[in-house]
């Protein structure tokens, strides 16, 4: 929105950096986001494998922010993974937005143990699920408290960073015609921090499974849970104190879980 392109950034650079500097100094110490940096053009994709695009569902909406907000985003992104993650990394069954994962390794460790569960004559119980909304409801405060539970002691970052999430007016267009709203909850989806924020806030719903006794992983905003036993009971029971467990957690944060894609497997001999 605000008409600087990526092309005038790449040739006018050695002019263009100790001005960006300043301002990207500035910028972080006080905490501000300047006011055209705000402003967001949506433009709403349809996703693949619909039958039909008649619903607000069968489009995702994609955010055009500023490059010198996404180079700013970049070198925050660079810190809070470099500095912050090397001490005190997310969950080593978080999948996404991470060098050296992808849903190819989630599915690895997947297929593993289901298969393990069958070697030793056991049962193998998943559900998957998506949690609704993810990117485009999940709170400021929440974001925030994941950095600071991460170690991100700094106000400065926390500071800056809700910033960037708070003010936003986004612009989308149909037919010629634009309409603006502004944002209150959630992350822009194609901003450069937004998988991380959302990385950190999911941690918390991973650490709380694992550490009940279910194996769960997550890729962005899917969630696979694992139970394996011998005995049906303890099995589907262990399963629904997970299920409760992923309730609170959305009812906590103001979230939901997609009921139409929403799928149980039971994996036996």
């Amino acid at each position: 929105m605000d008409g600087i392109f990526p092309a005038q950034l790449q040739e006018g650079w050695e002019i263009l950096i100790p001005y960006l500097v300043k301002i990207f100094h500035a910028c972080l110490a006080t905490g501000y986001v300047p006011a055209i940096w705000h402003q967001v053009k949506v433009v709403f994709i349809p996703k693949p494998g619909r039958y039909s695009y008649y619903r607000p569902k069968d489009f995702r909406p994609t955010s055009l922010t500023s490059f010198l907000l996404k180079t700013m985003e970049r070198l925050v992104d660079r810190f809070l993974r470099d500095e912050i993650l090397a001490l005190q990394p997310l969950h080593p069954n978080q999948h996404a937005y991470q060098t050296g994962k992808s849903v190819e390794t989630a599915l690895h460790q997947l297929a593993v143990r289901d298969e393990k569960a069958l070697d030793q004559q056991e049962m193998a119980l998943g559900v998957f699920l998506d949690i609704e909304g993810a990117f485009n409801n999940t709170s400021y405060d929440f974001m925030c408290a994941a950095l600071t539970k991460h170690g991100v002691d700094s106000t400065t970052i926390i500071r800056w960073t809700k910033a960037t999430l708070e003010g936003r007016l986004a612009v989308a267009s149909l037919g010629g015609f634009p309409r603006s709203i502004a944002v209150s909850r959630g992350c822009s989806q194609g901003g450069v921090l937004s998988p991380l924020l959302w990385c950190l806030v999911a941690d918390g719903l991973l650490a709380r499974l694992n550490e009940g006794g279910v194996y769960a992983q997550g890729y962005a905003d899917d969630i696979c849970l694992l139970v394996v036993g011998k005995f049906p009971n303890t099995v589907s029971g262990l399963m629904q104190w997970a299920l409760h467990t992923v309730e609170a957690w959305c009812d906590e944060l103001g979230l939901s879980v997609n009921p139409d894609e929403t799928r149980l497997v039971v994996s036996t001999r």
